[in-house]
């Protein structure tokens, strides 16, 4: 398992692009966004967290073709088929490892771009807990999408009409728990811990689920 996490990790970085691509298009999700409401500061601090999440949310569904693609095309996805270990586990570290390449750099860019937006502090450091926690159950469910689409040349767009309808309860929790903790009659540990749930559920159902669809399309 320490070698194939380390193997993800070497190929996704010297693929390059993939979190630099992530990043840009959250930029450009940012940015858009004051052009289309206007120079108002206090609705762009209204929406500004939900505007993080949204941009979160699509630039993770962008790279989740890359799960599985590349190891479909140099064979090396029949091997993981074909080995001892549990095919679920060897998912699990592979989504782990394109999370923290993928992803985790648009946790890290939240803060500047929360500035961007003029949220509060408060809401910045909310959205980055929210997004550290609710992401990896979108590359959880992603790596359903990914493995539903594996055998297609181009499944990127297919993969994200796919996994989007069923990612949208992780957004709407992310979203209420920044709004709990940015104002105060509104509860921040409820969504919180049904966001904690989401993660958990899906790191056991979406590599299970993944390792079936696998299985069937090897054979």
């Amino acid at each position: 398992m320490i070698a194939l996490f380390k193997r993800e990790l070497l190929i996704a970085l010297r693929g390059g692009g993939g979190a630099l691509t992530g990043v840009i298009f959250f930029l450009c999700v940012i940015t858009i966004v004051p052009f289309g409401i206007g120079p108002d500061l206090k609705l762009l601090s209204q929406i500004g967290p939900a505007v993080l999440w949204i941009g979160a949310l699509l630039a993770t569904l962008l790279g989740l073709d890359r799960l599985f693609q590349q190891d479909k095309e140099d064979g090396s996805l029949d091997i993981l088929v074909c080995q001892e270990h549990a095919l679920t586990w060897l998912i699990f570290v592979k989504c782990i490892a394109h999370w923290i390449v993928s992803t985790l750099p648009l946790v890290i860019a939240t803060p500047l771009f929360g500035l961007m937006l003029n949220v509060s502090p408060m809401g910045i450091l909310a959205s980055m807990v929210t997004l550290f926690v609710g992401t990896p159950a979108i590359t959880f469910i992603g790596a359903v999408g990914a493995s539903v689409t594996v055998t297609l040349p181009r499944g990127g767009v297919l993969i994200a009409i796919l996994v989007l309808p069923l990612v949208i309860p992780v957004l709407i929790f992310g979203v209420l728990s920044i709004d709990g903790a940015i104002n105060e009659p509104q509860p921040f540990t409820a969504p919180f811990l049904i966001l904690c749930a989401f993660t958990l559920f899906t790191s056991v159902l979406g590599p299970l689920a993944a390792s079936v669809m696998l299985r069937h399309s090897a054979d």
